[in-house]
């Protein structure tokens, strides 16, 4: 089971799709006329509020121009922990097509785990803090669902909730007046996402026969075949264009195409078995 490289990304994904969520969002100062004198776009990058809050605190002027400026966002992951409650089968696949070359592929079902993130808003001003809140917090009911494609190369996209938890508030306005001044909400979320194991390529791709023997009684030492069921997949349409549709068309069925069935029942008398391993009856 371990061992075979694979690496869809997911996590980052997920990181990249929520700070996506935030990074557009504006605050405006209006004169006391009410005319706006500013529109500022709020910067949002990943990593602890610590950090920020020491890069602020240890600048030594307060009208000296810096790199970190208020108001901005910053946000990271918190914890990943397994979500049971949506938990599937574990020897559960589906087949789906590889997006690059059309092949079928065996897909275990993916495992729900959830991630936790913080949203950190550091304002200096509290109507900052609140202009923002208020253009984050309609969308959270208490979920917002965001589409992620997971698995790229087999075309498997997710609306992935990113749902509200908690709300905070810290004023980190301490000592005399020449201490700077930071406000911060946190804003936690979790992401409902899932992770996809090892893609295994199956060039079979499409069942092509489906067989069931039937038998006299359920002993199965003594039990002899009475009845054999077959259904094997028949073409809807001339795929090599010999204008007919006979059974050198049902050999070309892709999966995905429209196609009927041919059902067949056999019976025997001759006590004979069916060896999956070999195909043939012994």
């Amino acid at each position: 089971m371990l061992g075979n490289y694979f690496y869809h990304q997911i996590i980052r994904k997920t990181v990249i799709a929520f700070g996506t969520l935030f990074n557009d969002i504006h605050i405006q100062h209006d004169d006391a006329a009410g005319n706006v004198i500013s529109d500022i776009k709020v910067p949002i990058a990943y990593g602890p509020r610590q950090k920020f809050l020491a890069r602020i605190t240890q600048q030594a002027e307060l009208n000296k121009a810096t790199q970190i400026t208020l108001p901005r966002m910053s946000f990271e992951i918190t914890s990943i922990s397994y979500d049971s409650t949506r938990k599937a089968g574990i020897t559960q696949t589906f087949k789906a097509k590889d997006v690059n070359n059309n092949q079928m592929k065996k897909v275990f079902m993916p495992v729900p785990y959830n991630l936790g993130f913080d949203l950190n808003i550091l304002v200096k001003q509290q109507d900052d803090g609140l202009q923002i809140l208020e253009q984050i917090l309609p969308f959270f009911q208490p979920g917002f669902n965001i589409s992620i494609d997971l698995v790229k190369s087999i075309g498997e996209k997710r609306d992935i909730p990113m749902v509200l938890q908690n709300i905070s508030q810290q004023d980190d306005y301490e000592g005399d007046f020449a201490t700077r001044r930071a406000l911060i909400y946190t804003l936690s979320f979790t992401a409902k996402t899932f992770f996809f194991n090892h893609i295994a390529q199956t060039p079979e791709g499409l069942i092509k026969k489906v067989q069931l023997d039937f038998y006299e009684d359920s002993k199965p030492r003594t039990a002899k075949r009475v009845q054999r069921y077959t259904v094997l997949p028949k073409a809807k349409q001339d795929y090599n264009e010999d204008d007919v549709i006979d059974t050198a068309d049902d050999l070309l069925i892709e999966p995905g195409d429209d196609f009927g069935f041919t059902e067949t029942s056999t019976f025997f008398g001759d006590g004979k078995e069916f060896a999956p391993n070999r195909g043939v009856d012994i």
